[in-house]
């Protein structure tokens, strides 16, 4: 078999392995973690690739982060699948082989080994800690954003080569950055800006539009400049060489990842997702990093009791952070002792290091410690380190020719069984939970997040158990708190639920759909100023979501504001044209104007929008009533009475419209039900209304 037949069968083994183990991804549901929120609950995404979308996309910092690119492969799924959850997934799995396809084949030309490329590629792809970022359907951005990675690369080394064709000589006549012995001889550099440094640029930018944890990939260039590249000499472990261009030409790639670095804080910010210093001061974020490192470390060796959520840990032992610092600086130590010798080391050790750094938790986003996912990029500088020192060691073994690909044979295929075992949990929210309950000690997070799964499956009453239990072990969760306060007001106890919602904005000022509930709740209960003042504060925390337009509207309405009601609710339509509701409560608004065709015309959309609402058709028969439709007016509330036959409201009305249309005989049995109605619920003045239309025909 020649060389470029070898490549072939490799990729294809590659791709087809990777296919295989994760097929099953296809069968899996959404789950209740951001899914809603990133495709099934967002109208955005879920019309599609339309322009004000794309428009959106690129404006909004909606869910916490600025990612276009990863909201329009978002949208273009629900364009060609829908709803239906196994494209979604589909679309994850196929960028994941598409990503381990181009790892295999850039390490392959850079450094000129196959079997060594080939198994970093293999592990890269069918490691365990692969499984949330391909089986998560919101966490496009991982899979996307790599995708982007790689190509930059791909396009930078390609630009590297062509360069020291052009201005660098080599020890041998090999191409620069084939095999680990090039030495460069020369920094004699001449710097051109050629078609694959500018389209490494534009990768990067479209990798930073998918997920701003590739800021780091300037420093990764770095490093490849050093190893495999070699554009980089260490002449002592305090000296090197280079050509001043090869920092120089950097620039442009620091500047687009500090640019993306501000943009993504200030969203983040703007969000509530990142923790203030009073919250978590700067020793506590050193020390659960410190950890973080070394538990990365043995979850990529040992990869036992992954869960979707680890809970940050608040008090991390001294004698934990003394020995994984200890283990860390040892590590690093070695690796710098052997960067002369056995460069990759280094390499591969600063890559798993310092890609890891946007999520190590120094600067604090979320209620996570770490997380397979933010591994998917770190880990192939373990697995560059792992492959290429083993291949060096197994040269000084008697048996060397079986000793690597007996020991990568193993390894790969106890990545893929285990994978297969922890695809298992993402079968959907249920599972998911369940699994990361058991995997860990009290995990709070998935807690809240299993009551959700119970939620969302009808079991109210359980999930209210788990929610519970989530605030009981953490009573400063804002996501727990909110959740069961939410599922107390459905279950109608409004007294509970208010302190609930009160602690959810408490641990989380910046929590609208917190504020939004709460108001729902003092509004429920009467509290009109208390509900106002919620929903405002909704309204400024998220101007995009048109339920806060609308509850706000709601309390003006209500207040005989109806002017600002009135621009309340055509916002809220502007933001959701089909908001049935809104529709709803314009129509009545306008009508107060004196505006009854204008609100007939709204009242009409909203009875469409619900007609098995028996109060939407009564308000559109009132608004007939008004512009004297009579027989409308009738047969609206004729079919609220279909809907809801003992409407004390409906039947009056429907006296009303035929008592109009001089129709005596059909309206008196109405109004006499309308008065019995009335009478049994307490309505004592539509009683007398009724009565008073019944005496002018008896």
């Amino acid at each position: 078999m020649n060389r470029n037949h070898a490549i072939l069968a490799a990729g294809c083994l590659l791709v087809a392995l990777t296919l295989a183990a994760y097929w099953p991804v296809n069968g899996h549901k959404f789950i209740s973690l951001d899914d809603p929120r990133y495709i099934y609950d967002n109208p955005q995404v879920k019309a599609g690739l339309t322009w004000p979308g794309a428009v959106w996309a690129f404006r909004t910092g909606y869910a916490g982060n600025w990612h276009p690119l990863t909201w329009l492969s978002h949208m273009a799924d629900c364009q060609l699948y829908g709803l239906n959850p196994a494209g979604h997934h589909l679309t994850n799995l196929l960028f994941h082989v598409t990503n381990a396809l181009l790892l295999f084949l850039l390490l392959h030309r850079m450094t000129g080994s196959l079997w060594r490329s080939t198994f970093v590629a293999a592990l890269f792809a069918w490691h365990p800690l692969r499984v949330e970022s391909v089986a998560w359907a919101a966490e496009r951005k991982d899979v996307l954003s790599t995708f982007f990675f790689l190509l930059t690369l791909w396009a930078y080394v390609r630009y590297a080569n062509t360069e020291c064709r052009r201005g660098e000589s080599t020890a041998d006549a090999s191409p620069a950055g084939y095999g680990p012995h090039t030495t460069v001889h020369k920094s004699h550099f001449t710097f051109h800006i050629s078609p694959f440094y500018l389209l490494s640029l534009v990768f990067f930018a479209c990798g930073l539009m998918s997920k701003a944890m590739i800021v780091t990939l300037p420093c990764v260039l770095l490093l490849l400049d050093f190893w495999p590249l070699r554009r980089i000499q260490v002449l002592s472990p305090f000296a090197i060489r280079h050509s001043p261009f090869v920092v120089g030409e950097k620039l442009p790639f620091f500047a687009l990842a500090l640019a993306a670095s501000i943009v993504t804080y200030l969203v983040q910010q703007s969000a509530g997702a990142v923790s203030s210093l009073e919250h978590l001061p700067i020793r506590l974020r050193v020390a659960n990093a410190v950890v973080a490192y070394v538990r990365y470390l043995f979850l990529t060796l040992w990869p036992r009791d992954l869960c979707v959520i680890y809970p940050y840990t608040w008090h991390v032992p001294l004698a934990w952070v003394i020995a994984a610092a200890l283990l860390l600086a040892g590590l690093s130590g070695m690796c710098l002792l052997r960067v002369r010798h056995q460069p990759y080391l280094i390499v591969g050790w600063l890559w798993f290091l310092g890609t890891l750094v946007p999520t190590i938790g120094l600067v604090q986003v979320g209620s996570q410690s770490l997380a397979d996912r933010y591994t998917y990029i770190p880990s192939i500088g373990l697995f560059l380190l792992v492959v290429w020192g083993l291949d060096e060691v197994s040269n000084r073994l008697p048996w060397k020719r079986l000793f690597l690909p007996t020991a990568g044979t193993l390894a790969v295929a106890a990545c893929l069984v285990c994978t297969r075992h922890q695809l298992n949990s993402w079968q959907d929210s249920e599972s998911l939970y369940r699994r990361a309950i058991s995997a860990s000690n009290e995990n709070y997070i998935a807690y809240d997040g299993l009551g959700s799964a119970l939620e969302a499956g009808g079991d109210l009453v359980g999930a209210i158990q788990w929610y519970s239990e989530a605030v009981r072990l953490n009573p400063h969760y804002s996501d727990g708190q909110y959740d069961l306060g939410t599922a107390l007001m459905r279950e109608g106890e409004l007294d509970d639920a208010v302190p609930h919602l009160t602690a959810a904005i408490a641990a989380s000022p910046a929590f609208a759909h917190a504020h939004i509930n709460l108001g729902k709740a003092f509004l429920d209960e009467g509290e009109l100023d208390q509900a106002g003042l919620q929903f405002r504060v909704a309204v400024r925390l998220t101007s995009n979501d048109p339920e806060a337009h609308y509850n706000l509207g709601t309390v003006l309405l209500m207040r005989a504001n109806v002017d600002q009601a009135v621009a309340c609710f055509s916002e809220a339509l502007r933001l959701k044209p089909n908001y049935g509701e809104a529709h709803g409560n314009l129509g009545i608004a306008l009508m107060r104007q004196g505006k009854p065709e204008q609100g007939a015309a709204h009242l009409a959309v909203a009875a469409k929008l619900s007609p098995a609402d028996p109060e939407a058709l009564i308000n559109l028969g009132l608004a007939y009533l008004k512009l004297n439709h009579l027989q409308d007016a009738a047969d609206q509330f004729s079919e609220s009475l279909r809907l809801d036959p003992e409407s004390p409201s409906s039947h009056y009305h429907l006296a009303l419209a035929l008592t109009r249309q001089d129709k005596p005989q059909e309206a008196l049995p109405h109004a006499r039900k309308a008065r019995d109605l009335a009478q049994a619920a307490g309505q004592s003045a539509l009683a007398a209304k009724a009565q008073t239309l019944m005496d002018r025909y008896q």
